[in-house]
């Protein structure tokens, strides 16, 4: 606030404590006019050739609704507070020594135009706590002491924070970037929605995965308002009717106060009907603007609640070309063809594509890396802390060289390969959905017993791709919890979205298995989280894969609507031979190794991985090549680990 509204305000202020002083020393009939027209008093508009606000007692009256009683009795309590005379003078008008604080009662007997309902629950004193009456003190309500809100009494005096007991529950929203032009025209229907409401406006409900995206038309709208934008957590909002009524009037004094509309984000909020329940329960107790952020939206049929509903996408793909054409800052030829790559594969608002770009120049100067190198992987790295709560990250080396399988699964990689690197060019510039949207997500099964490549297989396709590559463990992810299932899952694929990395959902037989016959309520529910996961894989715009141990557990009914279903086999002993050919790499050192007898070794290629690597770190120790002591050595832990014996005769071992 300016030094010129801080003298105007303490100057009102003061002439209202003043003319409240001269009421309490002269009491004057309850009809009659006020002994000092104090707003004439003080100029509240031009000082000093300078246009200024109203006084905060003013705005207070305006914003509230007071009477002149109302707004009479508010001074009465801030003067207990600043006025060390006006204890003495409530003393003398209750003519009681003892009795030093201000009461309803002196307030009838003083004041003019006084009215009962002034201290009733629902007047505007009580019910937005603007002051707090103690009936514990008191035989009567007449003569129960009154004291300002800490919080108004701090307004009045020009000083404005955040009631603490909203603190850490409500936040204020950081500016954002200006919507897109579609996300503009989100804003003008909101506008048109409060310009036709006269009364209590309608709540908006903002439908849509993107938060950043709604928290930004949300703020845009009320800025055009003059208002802006608070945001609370519709888990933080309390379940009892009673609590939650408390939060919703200091809120509802807040908002006043602060010029403000309030966002709740539903994001973190159990998704079951009590918590639906008690969060629109507090929603009909608010008066300001209100916008509810919903991913799916929700039915208020059974709620007063008058609420319009609209969807909220991410910006249009010429948008987010326009958007990262202009953050991007690059004189290269090509980057008009790296523009259009990243727009085909990420699913960017205008804080991401911005985050992208900046991220690129802090790394730009890197030394082996193109423009359009360093701008794919800070595309990536915006997206990755969303993941990282949700799933392991896997950086990928393994090349398509250095995968051993048959030929007729080795060329399914490839097409899945191909189905992914071409999936704008055919959905999008070839229209294919625009015929149907059903069914536009790349996925897959890989089955095959453990150690057999089915995780390298992931590898080898995010690495052709230059995408980032996820594991998610589904036995961790599957709730013993109704619903939770598909909440987990929800938010994984929601926060895949932008990128479409590659989603590796191991363990697939924690959800998957022979379920058609249903026999109870628990056998229902892991179908229905089984379709729930098929359903966004199908829609999901990258590529998921299903691995699994364990092909014959899970039920055609549901392979069936994977695209793509590759057997990971258990190794021949020509298959074994590559595979230890190629295990150490070119700057190991090796000293005359059997990989023909190696290859009788009947065991899955992850085995043999880990038997090199155990006799890398034995030879290290030794400082020598890698020999084939070495190897034995490792090829007995190994055997211990899996349980098998070693015959004597160690290279000739073939039980499997």
């Amino acid at each position: 606030m300016s030094e010129t509204w801080m003298k105007i305000n303490q100057k009102h202020l003061m002439a209202s404590i003043n003319h409240v002083k001269t009421l309490l020393k002269h009491p004057i009939g309850p009809q009659c006019e006020p002994f000092l027209p104090i707003e004439a008093s003080v100029p509240v508009n031009d000082y000093d050739g300078a246009v200024v606000g109203l006084p905060s007692i003013e705005t207070l009256n305006i914003l509230f609704g007071l009477s002149t009683f109302e707004k009479q009795i508010i001074v009465l309590c801030a003067a207990q507070e600043i006025d060390p005379e006006i204890k003495m003078l409530i003393a003398e008008a209750h003519g009681n020594p003892n009795m030093v604080y201000p009461t309803f009662g002196l307030a009838l007997s003083c004041f003019p135009n006084a009215h009962w309902d002034a201290i009733a629950p629902t007047s505007p004193l009580r019910r937005f706590r603007l002051l707090e009456v103690n009936l514990n003190t008191a035989a009567s309500l007449t003569n129960a002491p009154l004291r300002i809100s800490e919080r108004v009494l701090h307004y009045l005096t020009g000083i404005f924070y955040l009631d603490s007991k909203l603190q850490g529950i409500i936040k204020p929203v950081s500016s954002s970037d200006q919507p897109v032009e579609s996300h503009m025209r989100i804003v003008d229907k909101i506008l048109s929605i409060w310009q036709d409401n006269k009364g209590k406006i309608p709540i908006i409900q903002l439908c849509g995965i993107d938060e950043t995206d709604k928290l930004a038309i949300a703020q845009t709208a009320l800025a055009i308002r003059d208002l802006n934008l608070w945001q609370l957590s519709a888990e933080l909002i309390p379940q009892k009717p009673r609590e939650a009524a408390t939060l919703a009037q200091l809120w509802t004094r807040e908002a006043a106060l602060f010029g403000a509309g309030l966002f709740i984000t539903t994001e973190d909020a159990p998704a079951d009907a009590p918590t639906q329940k008690a969060i629109l329960r507090f929603i009909e107790q608010l008066s300001n603007p209100v916008f509810i952020s919903t991913r799916e939206r929700w039915q208020t049929q059974n709620s007063t609640l008058a609420t319009v509903t609209l969807q909220v996408n991410k910006p249009l793909k010429t948008e987010q070309r326009a958007l990262w054409q202009t953050n991007i800052k690059s004189q290269d030829a090509n980057i008009q063809n790296t523009v259009s790559a990243l727009v085909n594969q990420f699913n960017f608002n205008a804080s991401a594509i911005k985050a992208a770009t900046n991220e690129a120049t802090l790394h730009g100067e890197e030394a082996g890396l193109s423009v359009q190198e360093v701008l794919w992987a800070s595309a990536c790295a915006v997206s990755r802390p969303k993941f990282l709560q949700l799933a392991q990250q896997i950086t990928p080396k393994a090349t398509l060289d250095s995968l051993v399988l048959p030929e007729r699964e080795k060329c399914l990689l490839t097409e899945i390969i191909a189905h992914v690197a071409q999936r704008h060019k055919v959905y999008e510039e070839w229209g294919f959905e625009d015929v149907s949207s059903r069914g536009l997500g790349i996925s897959a099964l890989f089955s095959g017993s453990s150690g057999t490549g089915k995780t390298l297989a992931a590898e080898v396709i995010a690495h052709e791709l230059h995408l980032d590559l996820f594991r998610i463990d589904l036995s961790a992810v599957v709730s013993k919890y109704i619903g939770e299932t598909e909440k987990n899952l929800c938010k994984l694929f929601d926060a895949a979205e932008d990128t479409g990395a590659i989603l590796f959902f191991d363990e697939a037989d924690a959800l998957f298995g022979k379920r058609t016959e249903i026999k109870d309520s628990h056998d229902r529910h892991a179908n229905i989280e089984i379709n729930y996961l098929l359903q966004r894989m199908e829609n999901y715009r990258g590529l998921a894969i299903l691995a699994t141990n364990m092909r014959e557990a899970l039920d055609t009914a549901f392979t069936r609507r994977l695209k793509f279903i590759i057997n990971f086999p258990f190794p021949d002993e020509k298959s074994r031979l590559e595979i230890w050919q190629r295990i150490f790499p070119t700057k190991t050192p090796t000293n005359n190794l059997n990989f023909a007898q190696l290859a009788k070794l009947n065991i899955a290629g992850g085995n043999i991985r880990n038997i090199a690597l155990y006799s890398a770190f034995l030879a290290a120790n030794q400082n020598t090549p890698i020999n084939m002591q070495h190897i034995k050595r490792a090829t007995q832990i190994e055997y211990i680990k899996m349980e098998k014996p070693l015959t004597g005769n160690w290279h000739h071992e073939n039980q499997h």
